[in-house]
């Protein structure tokens, strides 16, 4: 049973007590995978699914879907991607590092805008050197910008022939991926999925630094805040992956959101440590009713698995993405989709779509440790696949007969 929890402050406070099960169906709750879609989405539906999450990452990987538009049909079933594109071009969501790189909504600008303003402090995503060296080709290019309008990385031609990889890239693309960086640039939209820039100031005309800054404790403060109510269900090792923050102890400002009442503390059985549930989802903490019900697959960059720590003490899912890896050292395959059903991670799918031919395959499915081949995972399993295959326009279904033979339906002859 769930503990009554009185307003009164932390130290004071009665826990909520929750089974794994329903700690899982919390956070799933928070991220609008606990139930199937019930209504037909809408364009305002993709604002609001990302709102909830707080970040969607982008990666450009189309062996399926590309993952941000496969995060959001998880959640909204059949939709149109192009309300993604959409959004972003009417200003509704901007791009820039977050978890990494992200779609998020505009009104989340003053969030991120301190790493524009201290760009070096990414890392590998900023070069000093680079700006430095190049800085008149630089300056040269926000002045055409300026004047000709927005570009693609594409409007410039490479000197020297093609390159040779993801990182060789054409110096205008160094140029403009610096520039983007520092807050100098932003997406004003994409094209064929391809970035086209744009001046800051065009593409978000009224900010102003004087005005509308935060202070960067605030800022990160807000980052923790949206990665509570985007997760539902937090512990302090959790609290900076969401916005990739530096990480630290984050207990006493936990303690401190409790306090203020944004916060429930709670325990897990089995788990030795407090964790916190968002006080959004107060009346589902206190339902012992409440129960996961939606089967669909994953993206690999879905908030669900990105931690593969989180993943692994909330799910028993440890999960690796091994489409970065060499294909000799691969467990499972090259963009494998985690497969969620009533609440667990019950397997990974190796799948691909055909597109040309409208064949959705299915080159393996493999089951955890543990997970029993019902009848109902069957069937729940071939309509969440049937349904995925018709969102991509291949509906065709094609099973690899190496896979779990209890997926396959039964021959003619039987």
């Amino acid at each position: 049973m769930l503990s009554a929890y009185p307003d009164t402050p932390t130290r004071r406070m009665s826990h909520l007590h929750l089974t794994p099960d329903h700690a899982r169906a919390l956070h799933l709750h928070a991220q609008g995978l606990l139930t199937p879609p019930r209504r037909k989405a809408s364009k305002a539906d993709v604002l609001a699914a990302i709102r909830r999450m707080a970040l969607l990452q982008i990666d450009t990987i189309s062996v399926v879907a590309r993952s941000p538009y496969l995060v959001l049909f998880s959640r909204l079933g059949h939709y149109d991607p192009a309300w993604l594109d959409t959004l972003l071009a009417e200003g509704a969501l901007f791009e820039y590092w977050a978890h990494e790189a992200c779609f998020v909504p505009v009104e989340d600008y003053r969030l991120l805008r301190h790493r524009m303003l201290d760009p070096a402090a990414m890392g590998w995503k900023f070069s000093v050197e680079w700006m430095q060296k190049h800085h008149s080709e630089i300056d040269a290019l926000v002045e055409h910008i300026r004047a000709r309008g927005p570009v693609r990385s594409r409007d410039f031609e490479r000197q020297g022939g093609k390159g040779n990889g993801w990182w060789d890239w054409k110096p205008e693309k160094r140029h403009l991926e610096v520039l983007f960086s520092s807050g100098r640039l932003m997406v004003r939209e994409r094209q064929n999925f391809q970035r086209v820039y744009d001046l800051a100031e065009r593409v978000l005309p009224g900010w102003d630094d004087a005005r509308d800054l935060p202070t960067a404790e605030a800022a990160q403060r807000d980052m923790v805040r949206a990665s509570c109510r985007a997760l539902g269900i937090v512990k302090t090792g959790w609290v900076a992956d969401y916005y990739r923050l530096r990480r630290g102890k984050y207990d006493a400002l936990l303690h401190q959101l409790a306090d203020d009442g944004e916060l429930l503390p709670a325990r897990i059985e089995g788990w030795p440590h407090e964790v916190f549930v968002h006080h959004s989802l107060r009346e589902a903490a206190l339902d012992d009713s409440l129960r996961a019900t939606a089967t669909t697959l994953l993206s690999p960059f879905d908030p669900v698995v990105w931690d593969r720590k989180r993943a692994s003490e909330l799910f028993g899912f440890d999960y690796r993405i091994e489409c970065y890896t060499p294909a000799a050292k691969r467990q499972f395959g090259y963009f494998v989709l985690p497969v969620l059903s009533r609440g667990r991670l019950v397997g990974r799918l190796d799948a691909k779509a055909h597109r040309a031919q409208g064949v959705f395959e299915v080159k393996a499915l493999y089951l955890e440790a543990g997970v029993r081949p019902t009848q109902r995972l069957r069937d729940d399993l071939l309509r969440a696949l049937q349904r995925a295959a018709d969102w991509h326009g291949t509906p065709t279904l094609a099973l690899a007969r190496h896979s779990e033979h209890w997926l396959q339906p039964p021959s003619p002859e039987t």
